[in-house]
């Protein structure tokens, strides 16, 4: 059964009110809540036993029953009140952050880790979450002054993977990377200057040992500090007349030579 039946939400009711306020950072940082939208994305964080709250509307009710059972019922105003796209899809979630520290991450001997580095578009952050997951990275580090993975359209773009993978947030990138090296972690740094050639890399065989895979911003790329401090620096050839590749591009060639080569 649907929560409060005959109880129908608006935008001024306070629950509603309280959930709005988590399209704002300073609310998420406070509350260590978010917002996810969308039956994939409401999906994977019930799957994933973080939902504090769901919001739907009565249409939504009739064609997600499975997921919407415990919801509360709110009219189409206070729907789109608490979403960002131009065609919300009836329902959203407020769930609790999965932060895991760094240290209980790396406890799990990770083979393969996704660190976005001062990464600033929300769109790259969560395509980069996504084909982490994808490609079977089970962290992903969000170091330095990097975009909060819980930004509406980074959760978003993360399709759902948000809620697969261990999501890392560590200020201090020089502080990351030692301890990646710690944990046994080979790490790399994606560079489009860079003089290993990923191709050269992958028919050496050391691929296949357990790495971590640091990745810049599209506008300015990795910090000089964070690739001097990667055991190699690593470009993605081009073997056609494209100038270069998009971060998103190039993580999933990088992460998915790696996928590969652990598998031979």
């Amino acid at each position: 059964m649907i929560r409060q039946p005959g109880a129908v939400f608006t935008t001024r009711t306070p629950r509603v009110v309280a959930a709005r306020r988590l399209q704002r950072r300073r609310d998420r940082d406070e509350t260590g809540r978010f917002l996810a939208e969308g039956p994939q994305a409401v999906r994977e964080a019930l799957r994933a036993g973080v939902v504090a709250e769901l919001f739907c509307t009565a249409d939504a009710h009739e064609r997600h029953p499975e997921l919407t059972r415990d919801a509360s019922l709110v009219d189409d105003a206070a729907l789109e009140a608490l979403t960002e796209t131009v065609n919300p899809q009836g329902m959203v979630a407020v769930c609790r952050q999965r932060d895991v520290p760094l240290a209980e991450a790396l406890a799990r001997a990770p083979r393969l880790v996704a660190v976005c580095v001062e990464i600033r578009d929300p769109g790259n952050a969560g395509t980069v979450l996504r084909t982490a997951d994808a490609a079977g990275a089970s962290a992903v580090v969000f170091a330095g002054d990097s975009v909060d993975p819980y930004n509406g359209k980074a959760v978003r773009a993360s399709a759902g993977s948000l809620f697969h993978v261990d999501v890392v947030r560590a200020r201090d990138t020089a502080t990351t990377v030692d301890a990646l090296r710690a944990a046994g972690l080979r790490v790399l740094a994606a560079d489009g200057y860079g003089p290993v050639d990923l191709f050269d890399l992958f028919d050496t065989g050391t691929l296949g040992a357990p790495t971590a895979w640091l990745f810049g911003s599209e506008a300015h790329g990795l910090p000089e500090d964070a690739k001097a401090r990667a055991d190699a620096r690593v470009r993605v050839p081009l073997l056609g007349g494209a100038e270069s590749l998009n971060l998103a591009a190039a993580a999933a060639v990088c992460l998915y030579s790696s996928a590969k080569a652990m598998r031979e």
